[in-house]
């Protein structure tokens, strides 16, 4: 999750994807249609504001829906529809005021809740959602299971070395070595950044791991890699940070097994790959990712990387589907590696502030140029 403050700093900065993220009008502000059926888009649309979060449909058909939320607030939103346990279904985050952005989820029959979070932050305005009917999900696809079959194993390998590298991490800093933990900070976040996508489905593992200062509500505790991160590189004092490295390999352990087991949806990865180029835009371009230690290069590959991962994956599927989609995705990913390519410092990445605007710019459109393509997989993938 992201402060309305970076987020302002991110739609200045990014204006070119905020307007390939939103819809083409606000005619469709007032739909109200619910899913006719697994495969067939039927917009629900999502009025919210500072105070209210009011959903077109209270009832659904099981299958792929998409749903349109335009905040109609002065705070930066997010959308999210959760499962009991509040796992996560699917999410739409960085919703800055006057946006409509869209997002495809796929939804067995079941209860659920259709939630927005004015501020990013609190449990959110919930609203009941029912599904109902009967549904064949789109991995009984041959080749849609395949795509998610070989993403969890990509979610698998990264997620093993992201153990190992998360308890080098935790020993250094317990063992009070700060060259070393500074060493092991971004290379421990590079496999964090590539599995978030599916370990945000988990509630308030995600926070925990890895919110800023200013994520953290009133009276609750900052942990996580940000504020290790911070007694690193600020207060250059990590005698008292041994139950926060603990806990953080305690969270990260807890996460994995968690990713490792989950049933994903088709769309899920999808949505996931757009994610991590939202992350892109809103944390890693402005530096308020690694605000302290200026890593954020580092967690901008890691983020390019996984998105990738996942469309990859989905690669056999889009081929047949949309054939000139791959070609486009092809060539903007790899406009996008070679610009971020020019940054390279021996095996890791220059500084962030290093970087010139004129630098920050060409990264920028290169993610502006990348991110309108992949906001049309998930409709590739949900199509019949």
């Amino acid at each position: 999750m992201r402060t309305a403050t970076a987020l302002t700093a991110a739609a200045l900065a990014l204006a070119g994807l905020t307007a390939c993220s939103s819809t083409s009008g606000s005619g469709d502000t007032g739909t109200t249609t619910a899913a006719a059926g697994p495969g067939k888009l039927g917009k629900i649309a999502v009025a919210a504001t500072d105070t209210d979060c009011k959903v077109g449909a209270a009832q659904l058909a099981a299958g792929t829906s998409t749903f349109a939320i335009t905040n109609n607030g002065s705070k930066v939103t997010e959308f999210y529809v959760y499962a009991p346990g509040d796992r996560v279904m699917g999410e739409v985050e960085d919703i800055v005021p006057g946006l409509t952005r869209e997002v495809v989820i796929e939804l067995p029959p079941g209860a659920y809740e259709a939630t927005c979070k004015p501020g990013m932050s609190g449990k959110g305005i919930r609203n009941p959602l029912t599904v109902t009917g009967e549904h064949k999900p789109l991995a009984a696809d041959a080749k849609l299971s395949q795509a998610v079959a070989s993403y969890k194993a990509y979610i698998k390998s990264q997620s093993d070395t992201l153990l190992v590298k998360t308890k080098e991490f935790a020993d250094a800093v317990k063992a009070g070595d700060i060259a070393k933990a500074k060493d092991l900070y971004p290379v421990a976040r590079t496999y964090w950044e590539r599995i978030e996508p599916v370990a945000e489905v988990f509630g308030d593992l995600d926070p925990a791991i890895d919110a800023r200062a200013n994520d953290v509500a009133k009276g609750e505790k900052w942990t996580g890699f940000h504020k290790i991160e911070k007694d690193l590189w600020v207060t250059k004092d990590v005698s008292q940070d041994g139950p926060i490295a603990d806990k953080l390999m305690a969270d990260v352990t807890t996460i994995v097994a968690k990713s490792n087991s989950a049933e994903l949806s088709p769309v899920q990865l999808a949505n996931g790959a757009k994610e991590l180029l939202d992350e892109v835009a809103t944390g890693k371009i402005t530096g308020e990712e690694d605000r302290y230690s200026h890593t954020d290069l580092w967690d901008f590959d890691a983020n390019l990387q996984g998105s990738k991962a996942a469309v990859q994956a989905l690669r056999p599927v889009l081929q047949e589907r949309a054939a000139d989609l791959v070609t486009t995705l092809d060539e903007k990913f790899a406009a996008a590696e070679t610009t971020l390519g020019g940054h390279r410092a021996g095996d890791g990445w220059k500084p962030h502030n290093e970087l010139s605007k004129d630098d920050l710019k060409a990264l920028s459109d290169a993610i502006n140029a990348l991110a309108e393509p992949i906001s049309r997989v998930a409709a590739v993938v949900a199509a019949k």
